[in-house]
């Protein structure tokens, strides 16, 4: 037999962590990682966080699991939160990030039949977008490298450039039922959008009649600096996909929506048998008791400034390296001039540390949202002597 027991889709490193000590990951071998990746962006209170770890443990001696067919006063209490700081007025709790954006997906088009525009099921989506692995979500994705293999995809989608206005208004049709948008595109490259962009688009949907739908799976939860990033940019959405940072490292997404984008979810239309269960509930309650407040937010923006600034002080030492800095608060990408994997893989295998790659050759800087400014200066040393001892490929 060749194939190996893990499914062989991940092309794994060298890097094996087997414990976790707040901004810091500890590999098999004893060495210790400044994770500035947070699991892609999802343990935003680090890795050893008394507060989620006791909520864990505390639920996990109560309750682990029940069935959706029975009432649950876990899913109540921190549905009527998110409902309370969000634009929502109700939500359905997933096990993922895709499988929010599925739901998502599902809602836009449950409104339009529910009305009698049975013609209304296409989303515009936008190009370098990621949504998910699932079928829906990759067809959603006008990614080629996702598609290959999985062939014909699911119909209902129509990619347009992000941050285009224009083609946005332009590829509306009549079989158009809204927009589905990262408001900063985190896979694609930590892109930010032009400021009218998010606006124009809700201004179209108010318009037309048709749902602004949000991947804010990985800038939400307050790793931009607000709890969504949609507060940002002056704009209230129909529906809003969540994952990621809400569970603090445990398996969790949301789909949360108006009254009105969600009229078509009725009883018997979608379900989920492990969404919402009790332990989930649990660290996500813990998170949103460390997250979702003032303080904590002015932190995170105040470390994203710091952090920002030293890079964009950094960047000029290494013209043949780098290019730009993009993002807000603490998610963060620095724009390269060569391919980044070999350079990420350069940073974690000599320097010890840990980012990611994105497209648009752009490195993810994705910290812990708890981090302090000695975790800036040692991000910035480290950082600096990777640059420094990074060979760059010669020019053919």
């Amino acid at each position: 037999m060749s194939i190996t027991p893990l499914m062989p889709v991940y092309p794994r490193c060298g890097f094996r962590p087997v414990r976790g000590e707040h901004c810091h990951l500890i590999g098999e071998d004893g060495r210790r990682y400044l994770d500035f990746a947070s699991g892609i962006a999802v343990n935003i209170l680090g890795h050893s966080h008394a507060g989620l770890i006791g909520a864990i443990q505390r639920q996990a001696e109560t309750l682990m699991h029940v069935s959706n067919l029975y009432g649950s006063p876990q899913q109540e209490h921190l549905a009527q939160r998110l409902v309370d700081m969000t634009f929502a007025d109700t939500v359905f709790f997933t096990n993922s990030g895709a499988e929010a954006v599925e739901c998502a997906i599902k809602t836009a088009r449950a409104y339009h039949q529910h009305v009698g525009h049975d013609h209304k099921f296409e989303l515009i989506t936008f190009r370098d977008a990621f949504h998910g692995r699932t079928l829906g979500t990759i067809s959603a994705s006008d990614q080629e490298k996702m598609h290959k293999g999985f062939l014909p995809l699911l119909p209902g989608f129509k990619y347009v450039e992000f941050g285009n206005l224009e083609a946005a208004k332009a590829a509306i049709g009549p079989n158009t039922a809204g927009f589905l948008v990262e408001p900063i595109q985190g896979e694609g490259g930590i892109k930010v959008p032009p400021v009218d962009f998010l606006p124009g688009l809700r201004a179209l949907c108010d318009e037309h009649d048709l749902l602004l739908v949000l991947d804010e799976v990985q800038s939400g939860v307050a790793r931009t600096g607000t709890f969504y990033a949609y507060e940002q940019f002056g704009i209230v959405p129909d529906i809003l996909a969540t994952a990621k940072g809400i569970g603090g490292g445990f398996p969790l997404g949301a789909c949360i929506a108006t009254e009105k984008a969600a009229r078509g979810m009725v009883a018997g239309t979608h379900g989920s048998t492990y969404g919402g269960n009790p332990l989930a509930m649990a660290a996500s309650e813990a998170v949103l008791d460390a997250v979702a407040n003032e303080a904590f937010l002015e932190h995170v923006r105040d470390m994203g400034a710091k952090l920002t600034a030293r890079l964009e002080q950094f960047i000029g030492n290494y013209p043949e390296i780098f290019e730009g800095v993009r993002g807000r608060g603490l998610l963060l990408g620095l724009k390269l001039k060569i391919e980044p994997r070999p350079f990420v893989a350069h940073l974690r295998d000599n320097h010890q540390l840990l980012t990611v790659s994105a497209g648009d050759k752009t490195m993810r800087v994705l910290p812990p949202l708890v981090i302090d400014e000695s975790h800036i200066d040692e991000f910035m040393d480290r950082l600096s002597a990777g640059a420094a001892s990074y060979k760059l490929p010669e020019a053919v």
